[in-house]
């Protein structure tokens, strides 16, 4: 798998998948063997892209509990509980605990199979307070991709209250040389 195979696309293109909801897994090793090194990885597999490689990988998201729901190219659904850990000094939500949610959705969105995309900004907007307890969802979707560089908008909610909105800025990294 190398680029998106797409110079510009949108979300309306893309339609969310409504089946079982899927978790980060280990990707199969392409080669077909059934060895593994020291590391874990097949021998001389490529490293494993895109949304599931990314989350397998990111602690910080994980030890938050953020779960991804679903997700596809240019899309993303997660779920997150607020925890006693997560409030500051006013009994609410410290923002930066809201912002890497809905930063974690836009990774999911935004990373190709076979692609390997980080974010070059980000920016959200908190509009209502979230509480110990609030399960928050996130939604995530493209707006606009062009060539490597992606513009997505996440709605994070708690129930049917819009509780921040994020727009993030993606640029997706050229391929790792040996």
């Amino acid at each position: 798998m190398g680029q998106p195979t797409h110079d510009t696309t949108t979300a309306e293109s893309q339609t969310p998948n409504t089946s079982t909801p899927t978790e980060a897994a280990p990707q199969p090793d392409p080669t077909g063997s059934t060895e593994a090194s020291s590391t874990g990885a097949a021998p001389h597999a490529p490293a494993p892209t895109g949304a599931a490689a990314m989350f397998a990988n990111d602690r910080a998201s994980q030890h938050l509990g953020i779960k991804v729901d679903d997700h596809g190219p240019g899309w993303a659904q997660c779920s997150m509980t607020i925890t006693e850990i997560m409030t500051n000094g006013h009994d609410i939500t410290h923002g930066g605990y809201v912002f890497l949610f809905a930063d974690t959705t836009f990774a999911m969105a935004c990373n190709y199979p076979g692609s390997i995309t980080v974010a070059s900004g980000g920016d959200i907007d908190f509009l209502k307070p979230t509480f110990i307890g609030d399960e928050l969802i996130a939604h995530g979707r493209e707006v606009i991709k062009q060539g490597r560089s992606g513009i997505y908008d996440v709605t994070v909610t708690r129930g049917d209250e819009i509780v921040a909105t994020y727009r993030g800025r993606s640029r997706t990294l050229p391929p790792r040389t040996p």
